[in-house]
C-alpha cells in the first residue's frame, strides 16, 4: 500500500529573534477543505471492520487483512465502526477527523462508544438553537412533544405532560413489540439485557443492542456533522449522547425493532454481525441520512427562519464573531478604541 511516511521535524525551545526568517511550512498533508465534503445526508450511513490494519492513502482509508486491501473515500463516511482486531494509523484518524467523519471504537458484539470528528460547517447556528431550547422548560417541552409526535403520528401530543408523554410511549412500544414477536414467531417477554455481558441476553435482546448500536453510530455522526451537541437531550438527559439517544429513538419502531426480529427469526449463527449488516442493507439507500438531517433541522428550526435541507445549509461563512451583552455581534480580529463600540 501506499501512503507517505510521515517526517519528524526539531522542537524550537527559544523564542526567534524578530529578523529571523519565518519558519518553513508544517510539514504534513493539509486538512480537507469543508467545500469538498459531502454532506451530512449524502453519506454512507457506516461501515464496520475488525481485524485488520486501517491506514491511508491520500483521501482514502485503507483496510488491509489477509485478503487485500479496500480504499474508502473518508469525505463520504459518516461513521467508521472499528471492532475487534482493528489497528489504526494516527494518520487514518486524522483524516477522518478532518472529513467530519465519526469514528467509533466497538466491541465484538458492538458496544461502546469513544470518539468523534469534527462537524461539516463552521457556523454554530443550530448548536446554540439547541442550547437556547434545552434551557428553557416551554420550549424544551414543545420539542419533546414534537419528537413523540414525529415517532407516533396521528397521536395529538399538545398539553401532554413528559409523564403523561413517557406513559404513552410505553404503551406504544409494548405494542410495536408484541406485534413484531407475533409476525415473525419469535418468543418475546420484555426488553431486558446488561451492556456488560452481550451473551447473557436472549437472542432476541442481543440483536436489538446490536441493531440499536449501529443506529446510534450513524445517528451520531450526523449530529455532530451538523454542529449540534450530542449531549444537550430534551428527552434524556444528563448523558454525554442524550441527544443521540433523543434522535435514535425517532426511527427504532421502523428499523431496529424489526430488523432485529428478522434476523432472530432467522436463528442465524453470529447475530450481532447479521444484524448489523441487516440494519447496513436498510440503510444504504441514503434515504434515513436525509431524513435524519431534515428531522433535527425540523425539531430545531427557529420559527422566525426558514428551514434549509439543501447544499446552502452547509455553506455557513467561516467568521468568528464577538459577542455584546446588547443583543448585537462584531467582527473578531479587530482591536476595538471606546468610541468604536458606543
Amino acid at each position: 500500500m501506499a501512503s507517505a511516511q510521515p517526517r519528524a521535524t526539531a522542537a524550537v525551545c527559544s523564542p526567534l529573534p524578530h529578523s529571523a526568517e519565518p519558519m518553513p511550512e508544517i510539514p504534513g498533508a493539509r486538512p480537507v477543505p469543508l467545500s469538498h465534503l459531502t454532506r451530512a445526508q449524502d453519506r454512507l450511513t457506516f461501515i464496520y471492520l475488525e481485524h485488520c490494519v486501517i491506514h491511508r492513502d491520500a483521501n482514502a482509508i485503507t483496510a488491509r487483512d489477509s485478503r487485500g486491501t479496500i480504499h474508502i473515500p473518508a469525505a463520504t463516511l459518516g461513521a467508521l465502526l472499528l471492532g475487534p482486531g482493528t489497528n489504526v494509523s494516527h494518520q487514518a484518524m486524522t483524516l477522518l477527523a478532518e472529513s467530519g467523519s465519526t469514528a467509533v471504537w466497538v466491541g465484538e458484539h458492538g458496544v461502546r462508544y469513544y470518539a468523534h470528528g469534527r462537524t461539516l460547517t463552521n457556523s454554530s447556528r443550530l448548536l446554540e438553537r439547541q442550547a437556547a431550547l434545552v434551557s428553557n422548560r416551554t420550549s424544551r417541552l414543545r420539542v419533546a412533544r414534537a419528537m413523540y409526535a414525529m415517532r407516533f403520528p396521528g397521536e395529538d401530543t399538545a398539553g401532554l405532560t413528559m409523564q403523561q408523554l413517557r406513559g404513552r410511549e410505553g404503551a406504544r412500544v409494548r405494542r410495536i413489540y408484541r406485534n413484531h414477536a407475533a409476525r415473525t414467531g419469535v418468543e418475546w417477554e420484555r426488553r431486558d439485557y446488561d451492556p456488560g455481558d452481550f451473551t447473557g441476553g436472549t437472542p432476541i435482546n442481543q440483536a436489538l443492542s446490536a441493531a440499536n448500536t449501529s443506529l446510534y453510530g450513524v445517528v451520531h455522526a450526523v449530529i455532530v456533522a451538523l454542529g449540534c451537541s450530542p449531549g444537550l437531550g430534551f428527552v434524556h438527559t444528563g448523558h454525554s449522547r442524550s441527544f443521540v439517544y433523543d434522535v435514535a429513538d425517532l426511527y427504532k419502531t421502523d428499523i431496529s425493532i424489526p430488523v432485529a426480529f428478522d434476523i432472530t427469526a432467522r436463528q442465524v449463527i453470529d447475530i450481532g454481525a447479521e444484524t448489523r449488516r441487516a440494519v447496513r442493507d436498510h440503510m444504504k439507500n441514503g434515504h434515513f441520512l436525509e431524513t435524519c438531517v431534515r428531522d433535527i433541522k425540523t425539531l430545531l428550526a427557529d420559527a422566525d427562519e426558514p428551514v434549509e435541507y439543501g447544499p446552502e445549509a452547509f455553506e455557513d461563512p467561516d467568521v468568528v464573531m464577538l459577542w455584546d451583552d446588547n443583543g448585537r455581534t462584531v467582527a473578531s480580529g479587530t482591536a476595538y478604541e471606546d468610541d468604536d463600540l458606543t
